[in-house]
């Protein structure tokens, strides 16, 4: 199993860039950020940075999306940081939750999404493609290499990301779910003709050391995670107005817990102490999370391992997040690679 970091993009930068040179020293293999132009600082400048400073971290947006930025810029932006340190980044792709909404958009359509997918990779690899009518190629690329991986909840995402992405990210490390989402993810791939083992699988969500197990330190735990729960939420909401509370369509697992959900705060999105999320309960907090001592950590990651998990990338926003950094990488790392 792979391990990524997963950061805001917060000021100063140069925090950013030494919490990704930390991960790297501790076995992390990816190095993720939000993309969310109003709430953080801009990601791309700082892959740079993090990629002069790191040996072998691959970088990308979890996620970007097709509307923040036309789809030649994105593409000739990860194939000059390929260019400039050989072919290290991957590109985290969805509809746009927060960098839309803010911003007073709408998130993209999964036709415009998919057709995104393949654009981007196609111009990033130095392929011909069509972009709003007209053929475009970028000539100075040469040998470019771009994985897509997208991001879903939903069937109709989860079959979109079988067919054309060449990785699925999956926000939540509940075990049922992520069965759920794989087989439909997988079964979308073959009934498309693809090796459906071809499919990076990368499950995302915050991760908290404890020092035991204790009634205490699991509250703090839970509390410092909650923001998760709402982040999600959001997400899940949009399945609900789409299909149904219960439409057999989601599973009832990931729909149940928003109904006590009141509007969202963006402000606060990401954060712990999110105050717009004290709807989440602590079930789902303890499910959706990695809590507790490095023993639980390493329990449930390879119960997700078995699920066909090929990455477990951890959301390092807490109090905790050198602390958690240096607890995978003695611990927990390498366990799940032995």
């Amino acid at each position: 199993m792979d391990f990524g970091l997963v950061l805001q993009t917060d000021p100063p930068a140069s925090q950013v860039i030494s919490l990704m040179k930390r991960a790297e020293r501790n076995g992390f293999r990816y190095g993720w950020t939000f993309d969310s132009a109003v709430l953080w600082q801009e990601p791309f400048v700082i892959y740079s940075q993090i990629l002069a400073n790191t040996q072998k971290l691959h970088i990308g947006p979890m996620v970007t999306n097709p509307g923040t930025r036309t789809w030649e810029v994105t593409a000739s932006t990860f194939a000059t940081l390929n260019d400039m340190y050989g072919n290290r980044t991957v590109c985290g792709i969805g509809r746009g939750d927060s960098a839309m909404r803010v911003a007073g958009r709408a998130p993209n359509t999964l036709a415009r999404l998919g057709e995104a997918i393949e654009v981007i990779r196609d111009l990033a690899e130095g392929r011909e493609a069509v972009v709003d009518g007209n053929p475009l190629r970028i000539p100075w690329i040469k040998d470019g290499r771009l994985p897509v991986w997208m991001a879903a909840y939903g069937p109709k995402a989860l079959a979109l990301t079988g067919r054309k992405a060449d990785g699925f990210i999956l926000q939540l490390a509940d075990p049922f779910l992520t069965e759920w989402m794989v087989k439909a993810v997988r079964q979308a791939a073959t009934e498309a003709g693809r090796d459906p083992a071809s499919i990076t699988i990368c499950v995302a969500a915050p991760a908290y050391v404890t020092a035991d197990d204790s009634a205490a330190a699991l509250a703090h735990a839970r509390d410092q995670c909650r923001w998760f729960g709402g982040m999600v939420g959001n997400h899940v909401a949009d399945l609900v107005s789409r299909y149904g509370e219960h439409s057999g369509m989601v599973p009832d697992a990931l729909t149940e817990y928003i109904k006590a959900r009141q509007g969202y705060d963006y402000s606060h999105h990401g954060r712990a102490g999110n105050p717009s999320t004290d709807f989440v309960p602590d079930e789902i907090v303890d499910r959706f999370c990695l809590l507790g001592p490095a023993e639980a950590h390493i329990e449930k990651l390879r119960a997700l391992r078995d699920l066909g998990v090929d990455q477990f990338a951890v959301y390092d926003m807490h109090d905790a997040r050198e602390t958690v950094i240096d607890a995978y990488g003695t611990h927990v790392i390498p366990a799940l690679r032995d």
